[in-house]
Protein backbone atom coordinates (compact mmCIF):
# COMPACT_ATOMS: atom_id res chain seq x y z
CA UNK A 1 0.00 0.00 0.00
CA UNK A 2 1.29 3.74 -0.28
CA UNK A 3 0.39 6.46 1.80
CA UNK A 4 0.73 10.45 1.80
CA UNK A 5 1.64 11.80 4.86
CA UNK A 6 1.18 15.23 4.65
CA UNK A 7 3.38 17.79 7.16
CA UNK A 8 4.43 21.32 8.36
CA UNK A 9 8.00 21.70 7.02
CA UNK A 10 10.55 21.12 9.67
CA UNK A 11 14.35 20.03 10.08
CA UNK A 12 14.09 16.28 11.24
CA UNK A 13 10.63 15.89 10.41
CA UNK A 14 11.18 13.17 7.99
CA UNK A 15 13.66 10.97 9.74
CA UNK A 16 10.80 11.10 12.54
CA UNK A 17 8.44 9.68 10.08
CA UNK A 18 10.58 6.86 8.52
CA UNK A 19 11.29 5.91 12.57
CA UNK A 20 7.75 5.65 13.67
CA UNK A 21 7.74 2.73 10.09
CA UNK A 22 11.06 1.49 11.20
CA UNK A 23 9.45 0.62 14.82
CA UNK A 24 6.52 -1.68 12.99
CA UNK A 25 9.07 -3.22 11.42
CA UNK A 26 7.54 -2.20 7.79
CA UNK A 27 9.45 -3.14 4.59
CA UNK A 28 9.65 0.19 2.73
CA UNK A 29 10.50 -0.07 -0.56
CA UNK A 30 10.12 3.15 -1.83
CA UNK A 31 10.36 6.87 -0.41
CA UNK A 32 9.46 10.34 -2.26
CA UNK A 33 9.89 13.49 -0.49
CA UNK A 34 7.54 16.33 -1.90
CA UNK A 35 6.95 18.97 0.28
CA UNK A 36 4.77 19.31 1.94
CA UNK A 37 4.40 15.59 1.37
CA UNK A 38 6.23 12.63 1.72
CA UNK A 39 5.29 9.58 0.00
CA UNK A 40 5.98 5.66 0.92
CA UNK A 41 5.30 2.39 -0.52
CA UNK A 42 5.50 -0.26 2.00
CA UNK A 43 3.81 -4.19 0.29
CA UNK A 44 3.00 -5.56 3.62
CA UNK A 45 0.92 -2.12 4.72
CA UNK A 46 -2.77 -3.25 4.73
CA UNK A 47 -5.86 -0.99 5.41
CA UNK A 48 -6.17 -2.37 9.12
CA UNK A 49 -2.19 -1.21 9.64
CA UNK A 50 -2.90 1.99 8.13
CA UNK A 51 -5.44 2.47 10.69
CA UNK A 52 -2.74 2.16 13.73
CA UNK A 53 -0.24 3.89 11.95
CA UNK A 54 -2.01 6.77 11.47
CA UNK A 55 -2.57 7.26 14.90
CA UNK A 56 1.46 7.18 15.77
CA UNK A 57 2.24 9.50 12.78
CA UNK A 58 -0.53 12.16 13.51
CA UNK A 59 1.26 11.90 17.03
CA UNK A 60 4.72 13.12 15.41
CA UNK A 61 4.73 16.91 15.72
CA UNK A 62 3.80 18.73 12.88
CA UNK A 63 2.26 15.85 10.90
CA UNK A 64 -1.51 16.92 9.67
CA UNK A 65 -2.15 13.81 7.83
CA UNK A 66 -2.19 10.21 6.59
CA UNK A 67 -3.74 9.13 3.48
CA UNK A 68 -4.17 6.52 1.54
CA UNK A 69 -3.04 7.16 -2.52
CA UNK A 70 -2.97 4.73 -5.41
CA UNK A 71 0.39 5.64 -6.74
CA UNK A 72 3.40 7.40 -5.90
CA UNK A 73 3.95 10.78 -7.92
CA UNK A 74 6.85 9.62 -9.60
CA UNK A 75 5.61 6.28 -10.58
CA UNK A 76 3.12 8.63 -12.18
CA UNK A 77 5.15 10.75 -14.22
CA UNK A 78 7.17 8.17 -15.47
CA UNK A 79 4.40 6.06 -16.17
CA UNK A 80 2.92 9.08 -18.25
CA UNK A 81 6.37 9.68 -19.31
CA UNK A 82 6.51 6.39 -20.94
CA UNK A 83 3.46 6.50 -22.50
CA UNK A 84 4.14 9.87 -24.22
CA UNK A 85 7.45 8.53 -25.39
CA UNK A 86 5.48 5.51 -26.71
CA UNK A 87 3.16 7.55 -28.78
CA UNK A 88 5.39 9.30 -30.44
CA UNK A 89 6.45 7.96 -33.77
CA UNK A 90 8.89 9.78 -34.36
CA UNK A 91 12.50 8.68 -32.75
CA UNK A 92 12.67 10.43 -29.76
CA UNK A 93 16.38 10.15 -27.91
CA UNK A 94 17.47 12.22 -24.29
CA UNK A 95 21.36 11.94 -24.08
CA UNK A 96 23.49 13.40 -21.25
CA UNK A 97 26.06 15.55 -21.24
CA UNK A 98 28.78 13.56 -22.80
CA UNK A 99 26.55 12.34 -25.54
CA UNK A 100 25.55 9.05 -23.95
CA UNK A 101 21.81 7.88 -24.70
CA UNK A 102 19.84 7.88 -21.17
CA UNK A 103 16.30 7.41 -22.40
CA UNK A 104 15.09 6.57 -26.02
CA UNK A 105 11.28 5.69 -27.16
CA UNK A 106 9.77 2.52 -28.97
CA UNK A 107 10.50 4.30 -32.55
CA UNK A 108 14.09 5.27 -31.56
CA UNK A 109 14.69 1.31 -30.65
CA UNK A 110 13.19 0.42 -33.80
CA UNK A 111 15.28 2.93 -36.28
CA UNK A 112 18.54 2.07 -34.27
CA UNK A 113 18.05 -1.68 -35.44
CA UNK A 114 19.19 -3.32 -31.65
CA UNK A 115 18.27 -3.81 -28.42
CA UNK A 116 16.73 -1.43 -25.90
CA UNK A 117 20.08 -2.31 -23.55
CA UNK A 118 22.74 -1.87 -26.04
CA UNK A 119 20.91 1.05 -27.34
CA UNK A 120 21.74 2.61 -24.19
CA UNK A 121 25.13 1.41 -23.60
CA UNK A 122 25.87 3.77 -26.62
CA UNK A 123 26.31 6.89 -27.30
CA UNK A 124 24.45 9.52 -30.25
CA UNK A 125 27.60 10.22 -32.32
CA UNK A 126 28.50 6.33 -32.63
CA UNK A 127 25.01 5.80 -33.32
CA UNK A 128 25.15 8.03 -36.31
CA UNK A 129 29.05 7.53 -37.07
CA UNK A 130 29.79 10.66 -36.78
CA UNK A 131 32.43 11.64 -33.86
CA UNK A 132 32.34 15.64 -34.73
CA UNK A 133 28.78 15.63 -33.57
CA UNK A 134 29.83 15.79 -29.71
CA UNK A 135 32.06 18.61 -30.42
CA UNK A 136 29.16 20.48 -32.62
CA UNK A 137 26.71 20.01 -29.19
CA UNK A 138 28.68 21.58 -26.87
CA UNK A 139 30.14 24.65 -28.89
CA UNK A 140 26.42 25.59 -29.94
CA UNK A 141 25.25 24.74 -26.58
CA UNK A 142 23.45 21.26 -26.97
CA UNK A 143 21.50 23.15 -29.89
CA UNK A 144 21.95 22.38 -33.36
CA UNK A 145 20.28 23.55 -36.52
CA UNK A 146 18.44 21.21 -37.96
CA UNK A 147 20.64 19.14 -40.30
CA UNK A 148 20.12 15.42 -42.07
CA UNK A 149 21.53 12.37 -40.78
CA UNK A 150 21.27 8.82 -41.48
CA UNK A 151 21.32 5.78 -39.37
CA UNK A 152 21.72 2.52 -41.15
CA UNK A 153 21.37 4.31 -44.86
CA UNK A 154 17.86 5.64 -43.65
CA UNK A 155 17.68 9.48 -44.01
CA UNK A 156 16.56 11.56 -40.91
CA UNK A 157 16.23 15.18 -40.60
CA UNK A 158 17.84 15.70 -36.64
CA UNK A 159 16.10 18.44 -34.31
CA UNK A 160 17.61 18.99 -30.87
CA UNK A 161 16.65 20.67 -27.46
CA UNK A 162 18.89 21.64 -25.21
CA UNK A 163 18.10 20.28 -21.59
CA UNK A 164 19.14 22.61 -18.39
CA UNK A 165 19.54 21.99 -14.52
CA UNK A 166 17.75 24.06 -12.06
CA UNK A 167 20.73 25.93 -12.34
CA UNK A 168 21.40 26.72 -15.32
CA UNK A 169 24.15 24.55 -16.54
CA UNK A 170 23.03 22.16 -19.40
CA UNK A 171 22.36 19.06 -18.68
CA UNK A 172 21.80 16.92 -22.31
CA UNK A 173 20.00 17.45 -25.30
CA UNK A 174 16.56 15.92 -26.49
CA UNK A 175 17.16 14.56 -29.93
CA UNK A 176 14.00 14.05 -32.32
CA UNK A 177 14.19 12.57 -35.89
CA UNK A 178 12.15 13.20 -38.84
CA UNK A 179 11.68 11.29 -41.47
CA UNK A 180 11.46 12.57 -44.96
CA UNK A 181 7.59 10.65 -45.32
CA UNK A 182 6.74 11.59 -41.86
CA UNK A 183 7.83 15.58 -42.33
CA UNK A 184 5.91 14.79 -45.96
CA UNK A 185 2.37 13.54 -44.09
CA UNK A 186 2.63 16.86 -41.94
CA UNK A 187 3.17 19.34 -45.14
CA UNK A 188 0.84 17.94 -46.56
CA UNK A 189 -1.31 17.95 -44.78
CA UNK A 190 -0.89 21.69 -43.96
CA UNK A 191 -1.04 22.81 -47.24
CA UNK A 192 -4.05 20.24 -48.28
CA UNK A 193 -6.01 20.66 -45.32
CA UNK A 194 -9.31 21.98 -47.42
CA UNK A 195 -8.31 20.27 -50.86
CA UNK A 196 -11.94 18.64 -51.38
CA UNK A 197 -12.65 15.77 -53.62
CA UNK A 198 -14.63 15.69 -57.14
CA UNK A 199 -17.09 17.77 -55.12
CA UNK A 200 -14.60 20.40 -55.83
CA UNK A 201 -15.06 20.54 -59.32
CA UNK A 202 -18.28 22.45 -59.56
CA UNK A 203 -20.73 22.28 -62.48
CA UNK A 204 -23.13 19.98 -63.82
CA UNK A 205 -23.05 20.05 -67.11
CA UNK A 206 -23.01 16.66 -68.82
CA UNK A 207 -19.69 17.21 -70.39
CA UNK A 208 -18.20 17.57 -66.20
CA UNK A 209 -20.17 15.08 -64.99
CA UNK A 210 -19.15 12.74 -67.49
CA UNK A 211 -15.26 13.74 -66.94
CA UNK A 212 -15.84 13.02 -63.15
CA UNK A 213 -16.99 9.60 -63.45
CA UNK A 214 -14.32 9.03 -66.05
CA UNK A 215 -11.98 10.32 -63.41
CA UNK A 216 -13.62 8.11 -60.44
CA UNK A 217 -12.81 5.08 -62.34
CA UNK A 218 -9.06 6.38 -62.93
CA UNK A 219 -8.65 6.94 -59.50
CA UNK A 220 -8.45 3.64 -58.55
CA UNK A 221 -6.46 2.49 -60.92
CA UNK A 222 -2.16 2.98 -59.48
CA UNK A 223 -0.56 4.28 -62.44
CA UNK A 224 0.54 7.30 -63.95
CA UNK A 225 -2.17 10.31 -65.02
CA UNK A 226 -1.72 12.44 -67.63
CA UNK A 227 -4.55 15.57 -67.05
CA UNK A 228 -5.07 17.68 -70.03
CA UNK A 229 -6.97 21.35 -70.94
CA UNK A 230 -6.42 25.10 -71.15
CA UNK A 231 -4.96 27.17 -68.54
CA UNK A 232 -7.64 27.73 -65.65
CA UNK A 233 -10.06 24.85 -66.41
CA UNK A 234 -9.29 23.39 -63.03
CA UNK A 235 -6.39 20.43 -63.97
CA UNK A 236 -5.01 20.75 -60.35
CA UNK A 237 -8.52 20.11 -58.71
CA UNK A 238 -8.86 17.26 -60.76
CA UNK A 239 -5.37 15.85 -59.62
CA UNK A 240 -6.24 16.53 -55.99
CA UNK A 241 -9.78 14.89 -56.44
CA UNK A 242 -8.19 11.59 -58.19
CA UNK A 243 -5.60 11.39 -55.25
CA UNK A 244 -8.40 11.52 -52.58
CA UNK A 245 -10.23 9.15 -54.33
CA UNK A 246 -7.26 6.77 -54.78
CA UNK A 247 -5.84 4.10 -52.24
CA UNK A 248 -3.36 6.33 -51.57
CA UNK A 249 -5.57 9.06 -49.71
CA UNK A 250 -4.34 8.74 -46.64
CA UNK A 251 -0.63 9.73 -47.64
CA UNK A 252 1.11 12.83 -48.87
CA UNK A 253 0.27 15.07 -51.88
CA UNK A 254 2.26 16.94 -52.89
CA UNK A 255 2.34 19.64 -56.26
CA UNK A 256 5.28 21.11 -58.52
CA UNK A 257 4.48 23.69 -61.21
CA UNK A 258 7.86 22.83 -63.75
CA UNK A 259 6.97 26.13 -65.42
CA UNK A 260 7.43 27.74 -62.19
CA UNK A 261 11.09 26.99 -61.06
CA UNK A 262 14.37 27.07 -63.32
CA UNK A 263 15.74 23.61 -64.17
CA UNK A 264 18.27 23.51 -60.83
CA UNK A 265 15.65 24.43 -58.49
CA UNK A 266 13.13 22.66 -59.85
CA UNK A 267 15.39 19.47 -59.87
CA UNK A 268 16.98 19.65 -56.38
CA UNK A 269 12.82 20.59 -55.58
CA UNK A 270 11.42 17.41 -56.75
CA UNK A 271 14.44 14.96 -55.97
CA UNK A 272 16.37 16.99 -53.18
CA UNK A 273 19.80 17.36 -52.67
CA UNK A 274 22.77 15.66 -50.73
CA UNK A 275 25.13 17.65 -48.04
CA UNK A 276 27.10 20.67 -49.83
CA UNK A 277 25.03 19.97 -53.02
CA UNK A 278 25.97 23.71 -54.19
CA UNK A 279 25.75 27.08 -52.75
CA UNK A 280 23.41 28.22 -50.57
CA UNK A 281 21.56 24.55 -49.74
CA UNK A 282 21.38 22.92 -46.16
CA UNK A 283 24.32 22.02 -44.75
CA UNK A 284 23.11 18.57 -43.67
CA UNK A 285 21.04 18.29 -47.30
CA UNK A 286 17.20 18.36 -48.11
CA UNK A 287 14.92 15.59 -48.95
CA UNK A 288 12.70 16.67 -52.16
CA UNK A 289 9.11 16.29 -52.97
CA UNK A 290 9.25 12.26 -54.05
CA UNK A 291 10.85 11.62 -50.70
CA UNK A 292 8.32 12.85 -48.49
CA UNK A 293 5.57 11.92 -50.70
CA UNK A 294 6.52 8.37 -49.93
CA UNK A 295 3.11 6.20 -50.55
CA UNK A 296 1.41 9.12 -51.70
CA UNK A 297 1.15 11.15 -54.82
CA UNK A 298 3.05 13.87 -56.66
CA UNK A 299 1.07 15.92 -59.54
CA UNK A 300 3.59 17.83 -62.04
CA UNK A 301 1.94 20.59 -63.28
CA UNK A 302 2.77 22.11 -66.95
CA UNK A 303 4.84 18.62 -67.38
CA UNK A 304 5.61 20.48 -70.92
CA UNK A 305 7.72 22.98 -69.20
CA UNK A 306 10.36 20.47 -68.25
CA UNK A 307 13.31 20.72 -69.44
CA UNK A 308 15.71 18.22 -71.58
CA UNK A 309 17.59 16.56 -68.19
CA UNK A 310 14.86 16.59 -66.09
CA UNK A 311 12.72 14.44 -68.87
CA UNK A 312 15.62 12.15 -68.51
CA UNK A 313 15.92 11.72 -64.76
CA UNK A 314 12.00 11.66 -64.12
CA UNK A 315 11.84 9.02 -67.03
CA UNK A 316 14.60 6.74 -64.86
CA UNK A 317 12.25 7.40 -61.70
CA UNK A 318 9.14 6.14 -63.87
CA UNK A 319 10.57 3.04 -64.87
CA UNK A 320 11.68 1.59 -61.17
CA UNK A 321 11.08 4.11 -58.62
CA UNK A 322 15.17 4.97 -58.25
CA UNK A 323 16.40 7.93 -58.67
CA UNK A 324 19.77 9.87 -56.89
CA UNK A 325 19.77 13.62 -54.96
CA UNK A 326 21.20 16.31 -56.23
CA UNK A 327 25.24 16.17 -55.34
CA UNK A 328 24.31 12.55 -54.24
CA UNK A 329 25.99 9.07 -54.91
CA UNK A 330 22.65 7.19 -53.09
CA UNK A 331 19.99 5.15 -54.75
CA UNK A 332 16.83 6.14 -53.06
CA UNK A 333 13.79 4.32 -53.73
CA UNK A 334 10.19 5.72 -53.13
CA UNK A 335 6.26 4.44 -54.12
CA UNK A 336 4.90 7.20 -55.70
CA UNK A 337 2.10 7.87 -58.03
CA UNK A 338 2.91 10.92 -60.87
CA UNK A 339 -0.18 12.57 -62.16
CA UNK A 340 0.82 15.48 -64.71
CA UNK A 341 -0.91 18.10 -66.37
CA UNK A 342 -0.19 20.43 -69.21
CA UNK A 343 -2.06 22.77 -71.55
CA UNK A 344 0.43 21.99 -74.46
CA UNK A 345 0.04 20.08 -77.21
CA UNK A 346 2.99 17.13 -76.02
CA UNK A 347 2.02 15.05 -79.22
CA UNK A 348 3.05 17.88 -81.64
CA UNK A 349 6.61 18.95 -78.94
CA UNK A 350 7.65 15.12 -79.70
CA UNK A 351 7.22 15.72 -83.20
CA UNK A 352 9.35 18.56 -82.92
CA UNK A 353 11.76 17.01 -80.55
CA UNK A 354 10.82 19.24 -77.52
CA UNK A 355 9.23 16.35 -75.34
CA UNK A 356 10.79 12.77 -75.37
CA UNK A 357 8.15 10.26 -76.97
CA UNK A 358 9.53 7.03 -74.24
CA UNK A 359 8.61 9.49 -71.21
CA UNK A 360 5.18 10.59 -72.81
CA UNK A 361 4.03 6.97 -73.46
CA UNK A 362 5.14 6.30 -69.23
CA UNK A 363 3.04 9.74 -68.46
CA UNK A 364 0.07 9.21 -70.92
CA UNK A 365 -1.10 5.53 -69.44
CA UNK A 366 -4.18 7.07 -68.22
CA UNK A 367 -5.29 10.21 -69.34
CA UNK A 368 -8.67 13.03 -68.42
CA UNK A 369 -9.30 15.82 -70.57
CA UNK A 370 -10.80 19.02 -68.97
CA UNK A 371 -13.16 21.15 -70.84
CA UNK A 372 -13.16 24.91 -71.48
CA UNK A 373 -15.97 26.92 -69.90
CA UNK A 374 -16.94 27.86 -73.21
CA UNK A 375 -17.65 23.87 -74.31
CA UNK A 376 -19.72 23.75 -71.14
CA UNK A 377 -21.55 26.54 -71.14
CA UNK A 378 -24.67 25.18 -69.22
CA UNK A 379 -22.57 26.13 -66.63
CA UNK A 380 -21.25 29.69 -66.88
CA UNK A 381 -24.44 31.07 -64.99
CA UNK A 382 -23.94 28.33 -61.52
CA UNK A 383 -20.43 29.19 -61.75
CA UNK A 384 -20.86 32.95 -61.61
CA UNK A 385 -23.57 32.42 -58.97
CA UNK A 386 -21.24 30.88 -56.57
CA UNK A 387 -18.29 33.18 -57.45
CA UNK A 388 -20.26 35.66 -56.74
CA UNK A 389 -21.73 34.38 -53.23
CA UNK A 390 -17.90 33.56 -52.17
CA UNK A 391 -16.97 37.29 -53.22
CA UNK A 392 -19.46 38.76 -51.01
CA UNK A 393 -18.64 37.07 -48.28
CA UNK A 394 -14.61 37.88 -48.89
CA UNK A 395 -15.36 41.21 -49.41
CA UNK A 396 -17.73 41.62 -46.84
CA UNK A 397 -20.66 43.16 -49.07
CA UNK A 398 -24.90 42.42 -48.96
CA UNK A 399 -25.55 39.79 -51.08
CA UNK A 400 -25.47 40.46 -54.80
CA UNK A 401 -27.22 39.13 -57.60
CA UNK A 402 -26.40 39.66 -61.89
CA UNK A 403 -28.46 41.37 -64.01
CA UNK A 404 -30.03 39.92 -67.34
CA UNK A 405 -27.77 42.00 -69.67
CA UNK A 406 -24.80 40.44 -66.97
CA UNK A 407 -26.34 37.20 -67.54
CA UNK A 408 -26.10 37.62 -71.60
CA UNK A 409 -22.47 39.07 -71.55
CA UNK A 410 -21.04 36.03 -69.41
CA UNK A 411 -22.92 33.45 -71.81
CA UNK A 412 -21.19 35.45 -74.62
CA UNK A 413 -18.05 36.02 -73.32
CA UNK A 414 -15.57 33.65 -74.88
CA UNK A 415 -13.44 33.27 -71.77
CA UNK A 416 -10.05 32.26 -72.71
CA UNK A 417 -8.95 32.20 -69.21
CA UNK A 418 -11.87 29.92 -68.41
CA UNK A 419 -12.79 29.25 -64.81
CA UNK A 420 -10.47 31.34 -63.11
CA UNK A 421 -11.38 34.14 -65.70
CA UNK A 422 -14.76 33.75 -64.46
CA UNK A 423 -13.64 34.08 -60.43
CA UNK A 424 -11.36 36.88 -61.51
CA UNK A 425 -14.43 38.56 -63.70
CA UNK A 426 -16.40 38.28 -60.97
CA UNK A 427 -14.45 39.41 -57.73
CA UNK A 428 -13.71 42.36 -59.85
CA UNK A 429 -17.11 43.14 -60.34
CA UNK A 430 -18.50 42.69 -56.53
CA UNK A 431 -15.27 44.79 -55.27
CA UNK A 432 -15.90 48.02 -57.70
CA UNK A 433 -19.77 47.62 -58.06
CA UNK A 434 -21.68 50.70 -56.09
CA UNK A 435 -24.96 48.93 -56.38
CA UNK A 436 -25.88 45.78 -55.78
CA UNK A 437 -26.99 44.52 -58.99
CA UNK A 438 -24.06 43.87 -61.47
CA UNK A 439 -25.15 45.06 -64.56
CA UNK A 440 -22.77 44.05 -68.25
CA UNK A 441 -20.46 47.30 -67.60
CA UNK A 442 -19.18 46.34 -64.16
CA UNK A 443 -18.02 43.31 -65.41
CA UNK A 444 -15.52 44.93 -67.42
CA UNK A 445 -15.41 41.60 -70.63
CA UNK A 446 -13.24 43.17 -73.17
CA UNK A 447 -14.24 40.56 -75.47
CA UNK A 448 -17.79 40.03 -75.22
CA UNK A 449 -19.84 42.19 -78.17
CA UNK A 450 -22.41 44.13 -76.03
CA UNK A 451 -25.29 46.46 -77.38
CA UNK A 452 -23.27 49.67 -77.44
CA UNK A 453 -20.58 48.56 -79.55
CA UNK A 454 -23.12 47.14 -82.42
CA UNK A 455 -25.60 50.79 -81.65
CA UNK A 456 -24.50 54.15 -82.02
CA UNK A 457 -25.39 55.81 -78.73
CA UNK A 458 -28.08 58.61 -81.14
CA UNK A 459 -29.95 55.36 -82.16
CA UNK A 460 -30.59 54.74 -78.14
CA UNK A 461 -34.28 55.03 -77.12
CA UNK A 462 -34.65 53.37 -74.08
CA UNK A 463 -32.88 50.97 -71.67
CA UNK A 464 -35.60 48.31 -72.83
CA UNK A 465 -34.59 48.84 -76.44
CA UNK A 466 -31.26 48.39 -75.95
CA UNK A 467 -31.79 45.22 -73.73
CA UNK A 468 -33.82 43.93 -76.39
CA UNK A 469 -31.50 44.61 -78.70
CA UNK A 470 -28.48 43.20 -77.02
CA UNK A 471 -30.98 39.72 -76.23
CA UNK A 472 -32.01 39.83 -80.36
CA UNK A 473 -28.29 39.62 -81.29
CA UNK A 474 -27.21 36.92 -78.28
CA UNK A 475 -30.02 34.69 -79.81
CA UNK A 476 -29.20 35.10 -83.37
CA UNK A 477 -25.93 34.22 -82.98
CA UNK A 478 -26.13 30.83 -81.02
CA UNK A 479 -29.45 30.00 -82.52
CA UNK A 480 -26.75 29.18 -85.41
CA UNK A 481 -25.35 26.65 -83.07
CA UNK A 482 -28.21 25.49 -81.29
CA UNK A 483 -31.02 25.63 -83.74
CA UNK A 484 -33.59 24.82 -81.69
CA UNK A 485 -35.82 25.89 -78.92
CA UNK A 486 -35.03 23.32 -76.11
CA UNK A 487 -31.21 23.29 -76.89
CA UNK A 488 -30.92 26.91 -76.86
CA UNK A 489 -32.35 27.02 -73.78
CA UNK A 490 -30.26 24.13 -72.47
CA UNK A 491 -27.36 26.37 -73.46
CA UNK A 492 -28.83 29.09 -71.61
CA UNK A 493 -29.92 27.67 -68.84
CA UNK A 494 -32.79 29.15 -69.23
CA UNK A 495 -37.07 27.34 -69.44
CA UNK A 496 -37.93 26.37 -72.63
CA UNK A 497 -40.93 28.33 -72.48
CA UNK A 498 -39.32 31.48 -72.32
CA UNK A 499 -36.81 30.81 -74.98
CA UNK A 500 -39.53 29.85 -77.13
CA UNK A 501 -41.47 33.45 -76.55
CA UNK A 502 -38.37 35.16 -77.65
CA UNK A 503 -37.85 32.91 -80.39
CA UNK A 504 -40.93 34.08 -81.68
CA UNK A 505 -41.01 37.81 -80.73
CA UNK A 506 -38.06 38.48 -82.72
CA UNK A 507 -38.68 36.35 -85.62
CA UNK A 508 -35.42 33.81 -85.30
CA UNK A 509 -36.16 30.58 -86.76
Amino acid sequence: MRIAIRFADRVGIAQEILAVLAQRALSVTAVEVEPPHIYIEAPALDQADVVKLRSQLLAVPDVRSVEPVDMLPGARRRLYLTALLASQADPVFAVDAQGRIIVANGAAVTASGMPEADLLDTTMPALIGDPSLLDALVDGGFHLPVREIEIHGEPYMLETLPLHEAGGRVAGAVFTLHAPSRMGERLSALQNYNAGGFEAILGQSPEIEQLKQRAARMALVDAPLLITGETGTGKELLAHACHAASSRSAEPFFALNCAALPESLAESELFGYSPGAFTGALRGGKPGLLEMADGGTVFLDEIGEMSPYLQAKLLRFLNDGSFRRVGGDREAKVDVRIISATHRPLEAMVDAGHFRQDLLFRLNVLNLHMPALRDRPGDILPLADTFLARACAQAARPAMRLSPTAKAALLANRWVGNVRQLQNTIFRAVTMAERLVIDASDLELADTTTPTEQTADGDITTLEAAVAGFEKSLLQRLYRDYPSSRRLAKRLAASHSAIAVRLRRYGIG
